[in-house]
């Protein structure tokens, strides 16, 4: 993880194999507890092209 910002609800993830940052909404994460990410934290996750470019969808912490 980049960076998020839970006030706003989204933020950014570097894939490890270098490509473009990825964007990420608090309701791509999959969690029962509250949806955040910290700066970086280890996540799994699937792209999806959304109408501004990558989205991360499935997002799971490791």
């Amino acid at each position: 993880v980049k960076w998020f910002n839970p006030e706003k609800g989204f933020g950014f993830i570097t894939p490890k194999d270098g490509s473009k940052d990825v964007f990420v909404h608090f309701s791509a994460i999959q969690s029962n507890e509250f949806r955040t990410l910290n700066e970086n934290q280890e996540v799994e996750f699937s792209v999806e092209q959304g109408p501004k470019g990558p989205s991360a969808v499935n997002v799971v912490a490791l």
